[in-house]
């Protein structure tokens, strides 16, 4: 497990939570397009296209995050009052880290950010991180450690590779929900939050009533900042019920 410090901590966790909804706008579109190269492949340059055309790739590098899908947990936080300054929070597939600047700015001084992933992580400052798998028996009281407490939120950006099988990726992508939903339970306090990436959950009845029975409230939510084109949705389940932690 390695952590990152910073030298400064720079004000208040309410100055820090301004500064991060100011800085989280919309940003504009650029407009760009690839000429045509020898030998790159068409979805090469499709994917390269897309990327010099999005806004939020731009943006996210002006701003110093490690990737676009902070504005995702940006806009879902601003709208359903994800995150209380003094959080502590669990973000699971962390690399390469955007989710977890976007917690720590918000949750201030006083919280604490964990971050796990099997990909190895350039250090972050003031979050704990940690390499694992999250099947891993270790792994679980490695982050409780970390933690120092029970968690309030759980963040889920994992998501498994796509076979293009529609049937065999909606398994499998159901089997890390509830990966994620498994680890959430066991450290989440009472009145915890639960967010996590899904490509629409409709038809198992077994995690939407699980979801159900152990949350006050569940919903599924996509940011603006989701590509159009995308299945990708958000589940987020507030208000937990159990004493897992």
């Amino acid at each position: 497990m390695s952590t990152g410090k910073s030298g400064n901590s720079g004000g208040s966790g309410g100055d820090r939570i301004r500064r991060q909804r100011r800085r989280a706008r919309t940003p504009a579109h650029t407009g760009e397009r690839l000429h045509k190269r020898r030998g790159r492949k068409a979805s090469s340059r499709q994917w390269l296209e897309r990327q010099l055309n999005d806004p939020y790739v731009s943006a996210a590098k002006a701003q110093g995050y490690r990737s676009r899908a902070a504005f995702k947990l940006s806009q879902i936080a601003d709208k359903h009052t994800l995150f209380e300054p003094g959080d502590r929070v669990v973000d699971l597939g962390a690399a390469p880290g955007g989710w977890a600047q976007v917690a720590r700015e918000r949750v201030g001084d006083t919280g604490a950010v964990v971050a796990l992933d099997l990909l190895a992580m350039d250090p972050l400052p003031d979050v704990i991180i940690h390499q694992g798998d999250i099947t891993d028996p270790a792994t679980l009281p490695a982050i409780r450690e970390a933690l120092g407490g029970p968690a309030n939120v759980v963040l889920s950006d994992m998501a498994p590779n796509v076979t293009g099988h529609r049937t065999a990726d909606r398994l499998r992508m159901l089997e890390v929900v509830e990966a994620a939903l498994d680890l959430a339970e066991a450290v989440l306090a009472p009145g915890g939050r639960f967010l996590a990436k899904t490509r629409q959950l409709g038809g198992d009845e077994e995690v939407m009533q699980r979801l159900r029975r152990d949350f006050d409230h569940m919903r599924f939510v996509k940011p603006a900042a989701s590509r159009p084109e995308s299945a990708e949705t958000y589940v987020l389940a507030t208000g937990y019920r159990g004493t897992g932690a």
